[in-house]
């Protein structure tokens, strides 16, 4: 029986799509020892060399198949902790120190994950080939911007957390006693608006009041962009940028990253950090798990008994996006497996 590309497409989504960079950890979670994590219910183990540089392979030792991430970092490889095999950045069999001789030497029997270390965090590569360049947004590719990274698990799947950035209009409800966003008017009327990398959903009511839009762009990662309105008590600088990405852990979990961004530069760029740190970072955790709450209490088949309106439009919008990446994402591993197929 076959099963139906849609279904395989549904299954690919909810998992996570395969060709984009995702950040899989801040960079402050990788010191020396090699470091087990799931992304995409995939286990890989990082570790860095001798230089600082970041590797990603399959957490598998393909000996007896134990976790890499328990043994040791030897700098260009790591060495499992049941029987000392070692496996370098490419995936291939360094060395076996109990059998001086050993057909398995060099063979390259884990997968080996591009990985770059941006923006205070590591994103890794979970397509197949070359991997596409990875662009970030301004606000977190340095220059003129300030960011402070924040990352948390969440017990959602991956989507609902990016619809709910996607969402403008929740931040006047239940973030209505948030210090950030209190003011403004609880009804507007919304549109969405193309732009290079994706579109804008954004209300056309009012502008720099509120959590008034939300921009999602696709640069080799899937991001989303806002801007909160702030104050002068809130220290140097222009409106409060937030740039989000959402990696899934399995179907059932992910991990959010939200860096924090004020267009400064020089002594102000300090100032407001400082500021940041000593009185707004905990009122904007308070943001973070008022979202949290309401996400984790979703049922996870809720996005199959929804009965939207017109401010979910940007929700609607996006998840056809990312049906199509899905879509296309099967299609070709399809056109791959009946391409080897002839061949053999």
């Amino acid at each position: 029986m076959t099963v139906p590309v849609a279904s395989i497409a549904s299954e690919r989504l909810n998992s996570g799509l395969r060709e984009m960079w995702y950040p899989v950890a801040p960079s402050w979670m990788l010191q020396n020892a090699p470091l087990g994590l799931t992304r995409l219910s995939q286990r890989i183990v990082l570790w860095r060399d001798a230089e600082g540089k970041v590797n990603a392979i399959d957490d598998r030792c393909p000996h007896r198949g134990a976790r890499l991430s328990m043994g040791w970092n030897l700098g260009d490889r790591v060495a499992c902790w049941y029987h000392g095999v070692e496996v370098n950045g490419e995936g291939r069999i360094e060395d076996i120190p109990a059998l001086a001789k050993c057909v398995m030497k060099g063979r390259p029997l884990n997968r080996a994950f591009p990985a770059v270390e941006r923006a205070g965090a590591i994103f890794v590569w979970f397509g197949e080939g070359e991997p596409t360049a990875l662009e970030l947004p301004e606000e977190i590719s340095g220059g003129e911007w300030a960011d402070i990274l924040c990352t948390a698990h969440w017990k959602c799947n991956w989507r609902y957390a990016v619809d709910n950035v996607m969402d403008p209009m929740h931040g006047a409800y239940l973030h209505a006693q948030s210090h950030s966003m209190a003011e403004g008017d609880k009804t507007a009327t919304m549109r969405a608006r193309d732009t290079d990398a994706g579109f804008v959903f954004e209300k056309t009511n009012q502008s720099g009041v509120n959590f008034d839009w939300t921009e999602v762009g696709l640069t080799g990662a899937l991001w989303l962009r806002l801007s909160i309105p702030y104050g002068k008590s809130a220290g140097p600088g222009g409106s409060f940028g937030i740039v989000g990405m959402v990696v899934p852990v399995d179907e059932t979990s992910c991990r959010v990253f939200f860096w924090r961004c004020r267009k400064v530069s020089g002594w102000a760029r300090n100032a407001w950090k400082f500021l940041y740190r000593a009185r707004l970072e905990s009122l904007h955790w308070d943001v973070l798990e008022q979202d949290r709450l309401i996400l984790e209490g979703m049922d996870d088949r809720a996005r199959e008994q929804e009965a939207l309106y017109a401010h979910d439009g940007g929700i609607v919008r996006l998840r056809r996006m990312l049906e199509q990446l899905a879509s296309a994402e099967v299609a070709a591993a399809s056109a791959k497996t009946a391409g080897a197929r002839e061949q053999a």
